[in-house]
């Protein structure tokens, strides 16, 4: 069968070899440990899910408006003004099925043939993927390690070109947990809004956020910025309601209009009791979101000291979200191994640790590591790879 050209186009994620041996592992009985996770390891929060299963009792189980419930987008503006400062009317909201469909159904409103999106990286793997189906051209800019993975103002200017429509900045970051500071999002902003580029300012790990940083929105450094700007959020990593698939976009209302008409066309609304759930979400708070914060700062400033003990690692220690990006290409070269995804696959089968390979999120000398995990599971998964490293350089 002759598949569209669309998705001929996509790259294979590095990650399902690696997840599937895995799995294929686990079945055969032995004890692996995964760290490849994306979501917290906590349940959703007791009032979210009384919201959700009340919200079905009384009888709302039926199509809601393509962009969301009326009370949902109150919630998420009265949430933008009370941690950002930021007022959006009801127009400039569009809720979807997850942050990543919101992406997913932004691109395919904004680009054009050909309209290119400038992508730091290390990035999020469905970016560029994003991108390519909607028939833009993703533009790579190197992070680099020494300037804590974080695009500047230099490599934005030089990416730039006649056909570039926008540029994306992920803050805190997947996969490197790094996060800007409002001097750097200031410096960004001036050159997108000199080139008039849409800014899409991923916010999704806002919660989660380390050693007393607080997070700053490149939208409300000025009124022309916020202009320029869609920011992209959700319930997901904040409020461990990953499966419940709520996200949402805030910016330019025509643009939300051309998102919504697409949406209406497509999943048609979120799933109607989520969005009740997400409602609560943003308008009560039984300090769940802080108890989980802490626990992953806890186990981040524990597994961060650990890991850099081992042989060959170097890892920048992130700010945000819950992964750690550390570049272990020296530790690769130690073992005798060609590079990292070679590595990773044997420290799997040997070891039974499961790591995500840092070339499905363009840093090919990176590994990532996901603490949304027990503490004991992770440090554990640490000894692992610290035995593993040392039996293969002992000689």
């Amino acid at each position: 069968m002759k598949l569209a050209k669309r998705v001929d186009a996509l790259t294979p994620s590095s990650t399902l070899a690696i997840t599937a041996k895995a799995k294929e592992l686990k079945a055969q009985g032995h004890d692996v440990i995964g760290l490849g996770a994306g979501e917290p390891d906590f349940n959703t929060p007791q009032y979210i899910i009384d919201a959700a299963v009340k919200s079905m009792e009384e009888g709302h189980t039926k199509y809601t408006p393509a962009a969301g419930l009326p009370a949902l987008k109150d919630a998420i503006i009265g949430k933008l003004k009370q941690d950002q400062g930021l007022d959006y009317q009801a127009p400039e909201v569009f809720v979807g099925t997850g942050a990543k469909h919101v992406l997913y159904t932004l691109f395919q409103a904004l680009l054009d043939e050909g309209d290119e999106v400038i992508i730091p990286t290390p990035y999020w793997v469905s970016y560029p993927e994003q991108v390519k189906l909607a028939f833009g051209v993703p533009v790579y800019v190197t992070g680099h390690e020494e300037f804590g993975f974080k695009l500047t103002p230099e490599q934005l200017e030089t990416a730039v070109t006649d056909k570039t429509k926008a540029v994306i900045i992920n803050s805190p970051s997947n996969p490197t947990g790094a996060m800007y500071s409002p001097d750097e999002l200031k410096a960004l902003g001036e050159v997108a809004l000199k080139h008039d580029l849409i800014i899409v300012s991923d916010e999704i790990y806002e919660k989660l956020i380390y050693g007393g940083a607080s997070h700053t929105s490149i939208a409300e450094l000025s009124p022309e910025l916020k202009a320029q700007t869609i920011v992209i959020n959700g319930v997901s990593k904040s409020h461990s309601m990953t499966g419940w698939r709520i996200g949402y976009a805030a910016g330019d209302a025509t643009l939300i209009k051309a998102m919504t008409n697409l949406a209406s066309h497509s999943t048609s609304n979120p799933t109607t009791s989520a969005q009740y759930g997400a409602i609560a979400a943003y308008t009560k708070d039984d300090g769940s979101v802080e108890t989980m914060r802490k626990a992953f700062e806890e186990r981040l400033n524990v597994a961060y000291e650990k890991l850099i003990q081992i042989p060959g690692v170097s890892c920048v220690k992130p700010q945000g979200a819950f992964y750690l990006f550390p570049n272990v290409r020296e530790t690769v070269s130690l073992c005798g191994f060609p590079d990292v995804d070679t590595w990773v696959e044997a420290l799997l089968e040997e070891e039974k640790v499961a790591l995500v390979p840092g070339s499905g999120f363009g840093a090919p000398d990176n590994v990532r590591l996901s603490y949304a995990t027990s503490l004991d599971q992770f440090l554990a998964a640490l000894e692992r790879i610290e035995r593993f490293v040392l039996s293969k350089t002992k000689g």
